[in-house]
């Protein structure tokens, strides 16, 4: 007869080590990393550039869905002509893309 939690021919079962033990997780989180982190890094740089190169003339559409002209960029925020004698003041982080001369596309 067996009795539970002793081996049955005195064999004795090994731990696996802490080094196979964290294997599937360091695996995991390289995935992780090359399918979020890595592209959503690489966007935030381009949305970044895209902000930074914002000068006076140029046409934007903000992340509240506001079109206008750029008319004055300043440190921290960029005054938009929306319509004739009316201006905005936008933080620059909302402006989501700018609007190319001649194509009615965005560039996001």
């Amino acid at each position: 007869m067996f009795l539970y939690g002793q081996s049955a021919a005195g064999a004795v079962a090994k731990q696996p080590s802490m080094i196979s033990a964290l294997i599937p997780f360091v695996i995991i989180f390289v995935i992780f990393y090359f399918l979020i982190i890595m592209p959503s890094r690489k966007k935030q740089k381009q949305h970044q550039e895209m902000i930074n190169s914002l000068k006076g003339g140029e046409r934007v559409v903000t992340s509240g869905g506001i079109f206008g002209t750029v008319s004055r960029v300043m440190e921290d925020r960029i005054e938009i002509d929306v319509a004739k004698n009316t201006k905005i003041q936008v933080t620059k982080t909302s402006i989501s893309a700018v609007i190319q001369p001649g194509s009615e596309a965005l560039k996001s």
